[in-house]
């Protein structure tokens, strides 16, 4: 079994979030995890491979810094890893990214493709749909359970407060939530050996069957009309009263704001 897990090197909200002036984010700028659905989506993958011995390749596509998500991937288990980076895919939306993996993943031999849901730098969850769809294979999403029956995935869908039990008959692409599992960590022996792995590093010309307009900032339908930090709120009213005109005054509020 071949497994192709999608992961994302995306900001550590913790440390702040800092925009280029076109209102896109500067990841250059800031401190980076892997996004946590991600994560959970690899995790699923390493514990196939345990199982059946399946083959774990990750995707990304970013920065050249994006390698650094990869190295950790591989240090946690995962047998390759693949960065897809050139200056003309930056900027990209939804549609242009899902169309840039898309190129990339018809170069990669697979039968279970697995992304997050959605990256907390966006939480749109578009991408891994989006994949499927150009790539003509079936999509199973919000999966917080993942089974392998014969040639099918088996999948428990997350909905509402129940969940669908679906199948999918490989190759297919499954959306991973965080609540899948608890991703492990990585092991000593595995940072030793992953920093002295080989990445695969892909440009522009690696992509098959993908249009220069659906690419980048220019091939993003999707345009950023502002973007701004969070919005810092302005010093509260204070006011100096007696218990009593206290509870008053506080009621008043809260009638005023139809609170109550």
């Amino acid at each position: 079994m071949k497994v192709v897990v999608c992961v994302k090197q995306v900001p550590d909200t913790k440390g702040g979030v800092k925009f280029n002036p076109d209102g896109t984010l500067d990841r250059a700028a800031m401190l980076t995890i892997m996004n946590p659905d991600d994560k959970a989506g690899l995790e699923a993958a390493l514990r196939l491979k345990d199982q059946y011995g399946a083959e774990v390749t990750v995707l990304t596509m970013g920065l050249p810094k994006a390698e650094e998500v990869l190295r950790e991937a591989l240090a946690m288990g995962a047998d390759k890893g693949i960065l897809v980076t050139d200056r003309v895919l930056g900027g990209a939306d939804t549609w242009a990214t899902s169309q840039t993996l898309a190129g990339a993943l018809r170069n990669i031999d697979y039968d279970l493709i697995i992304t997050g849901r959605q990256a907390i730098d966006g939480d749109t969850a578009q991408v891994g749909p989006q994949i499927s769809e150009h790539l003509g294979i079936p999509v199973i999403s919000y999966a917080q359970k993942l089974e392998i029956e014969g040639d099918y995935v088996k999948v428990e869908r997350q909905y509402d407060d129940r969940y669908h039990v679906l199948k999918a008959k490989m190759p297919c692409l499954v959306t991973a939530l965080a609540e899948l599992n608890e991703p492990r960590y990585m092991t000593p022996g595995g940072i030793f050996d992953a920093y002295n792995a080989e990445i695969t590093t892909w440009g522009r010309a690696d992509l098959k069957d993908v249009e220069d307009s659906n690419l980048g900032l220019k091939g993003s339908p999707t345009q950023i009309a502002k973007a701004s930090d969070k919005v810092r709120k302005g010093q509260g009213e204070k006011v100096t009263l007696d218990p009593t005109e206290s509870v008053s005054y506080i009621m008043d509020k809260l009638k005023e704001k139809h609170v109550i």
